[in-house]
């Protein structure tokens, strides 16, 4: 990569760190990123997931306030995100590389669809907890660890708006105020890209320089969504996501 080509990724870094601590899709940004200068699929995802792993640790320290007494559930949630993360890593890594260019449109796809019908989640979810709803089962219950699990083997495998699944799984399970819910989906989230991570270092063909600039980036990000995650407009977020990947989707499928 030129020095120019760098700067573009180390940027990508600090918007993804900064989307994934606030709302989550920040591969979204780098992923399209590292296929425009070259690398292949797998290479890219298996990258940006290392890459962006220090920037997850970020945005939870940034919400470790909402964090606070939520030890028991994150055990509980955290044991269904590091079995999906594992068993999404292993998918990525022993279906062929066909295989995941031929799934990863469709998964992107799915992921801006989340990401465009947030806002009426967030409005149901809402709408449902005003309401009086009847008490969930603590954590969420049987239906929300099966769910956090699948969304685990997506995270592993692709896991783009990973972090929007987990928000609306959470809101509609856990009643507990919104920010203290994101402060859950960030660690979960980490708990996936993590283990992840560790599995891609060991065995998958990683571009250092790539992970090194997305990490540094990534860094910078979740600090800054962790204290800007309540200002910014969602929609400028949201119409900012959808470009970028539209675009992957495009360009995975005329590669």
């Amino acid at each position: 990569m030129t020095w120019l080509e760098q700067l573009a990724v180390f940027g990508a870094g600090i918007a993804a760190g900064g989307i994934n601590t606030i709302v989550g899709s920040g591969t979204l940004i780098t992923f399209p990123v590292l296929l425009a200068f070259g690398l292949p699929p797998v290479t890219a995802n298996v990258s940006n997931t290392i890459g962006l792993v220090p920037g997850a640790i970020s945005g939870v320290h940034g919400y470790r306030r909402e964090l606070a007494g939520q030890r028991e559930r994150l055990l509980h949630l955290g044991t269904a995100s590091l079995l999906g993360g594992i068993t999404g890593a292993v998918l990525l890594l022993v279906l062929p590389a066909n295989a995941f260019k031929a799934i990863v449109p469709v998964l992107i796809i799915a992921a801006l669809v989340l990401v465009v019908v947030q806002p009426k989640l967030s409005r149901w979810v809402k709408e449902r907890r005003d309401n009086g709803a009847a008490p969930a089962p603590k954590h969420g219950g049987p239906i929300l660890f099966v769910a956090v699990f699948a969304t685990g083997i997506y995270g592993g495998y692709f896991g783009a708006a990973q972090g929007v699944l987990l928000l609306g799984l959470l809101g509609v399970f856990v009643h507990e105020d919104i920010q203290r819910l994101n402060g859950i989906k960030n660690v979960l989230a980490l708990v996936v890209n993590g283990v992840s991570a560790l599995i891609f270092v060991v065995v998958a063909d990683v571009d250092w320089r790539a992970v090194v600039l997305i990490a540094l980036g990534s860094i910078i990000g979740g600090q800054l969504g962790a204290k800007m995650g309540r200002r910014m407009p969602p929609m400028a977020l949201r119409a900012v996501i959808v470009v970028v990947g539209t675009i992957a989707v495009i360009r995975l499928l005329m590669s």
